[in-house]
């Protein structure tokens, strides 16, 4: 193999994984969300984890979702994997829809280590921006399978109504 061809493979390896971390950059950018530590997490302590990446005051998760619109309704979906529906706190705040909440550590019940810690625990808020005005007091949300479901129907914008100046 010449050194030419070796460039050019190198040269395409390289643009395809410059490409593939634009493309997670840019899909997840609004996904990511910061878990910090509040009094009820119940994290173990440093001592108790033998994972070198274990920061217990600084924990990121991807928090996927999705937003539906149809002619009548915006639809959020958000997977929150390991929550109970009475720790979310949901808000439309003009053109955003913010959830925050707190995932808590569960113990196992027996004396042991923690080798691996990978999972995001703490207090979070994630943004959501709507693309049309929705009627907050129609909205209902649901929790099911670690998915929290809200349905916002849409709100009617008055248009300006025709009218006609005389010029003087």
């Amino acid at each position: 193999m010449s050194l030419d061809n070796l460039k050019d493979q190198f040269g395409s390896i390289w643009n395809s994984l410059s490409e593939g971390w634009r493309e997670l950059r840019q899909t997840a950018a609004s996904a990511i969300t910061r878990f910090v530590p509040g009094e009820n997490t119940n994290l173990p302590a440093a001592s108790e984890v033998d994972d070198d990446h274990f920061v217990p005051t600084r924990s990121w998760a991807m928090l996927g979702g999705e937003v539906f619109e149809d002619d009548r309704r915006l639809i959020v979906r958000l997977e929150l994997p390991g929550m109970d529906k009475q720790d979310l706190d949901i808000e439309v705040l003009d053109d955003h829809l913010r959830v925050a909440g707190e995932k808590r550590f569960e113990r196992e019940s027996s004396e042991g280590r923690w080798r691996v810690m990978q999972c995001a625990y703490g207090a979070f808020r994630r943004s959501i921006p709507l693309p049309c005005a929705v009627k907050v007091d129609e909205a209902q949300a649901t929790y099911k399978n670690g998915v929290l479901r809200i349905e916002l129907p849409k709100r009617e914008v008055d248009r300006p109504k025709a009218r006609k100046l005389k010029v003087e």
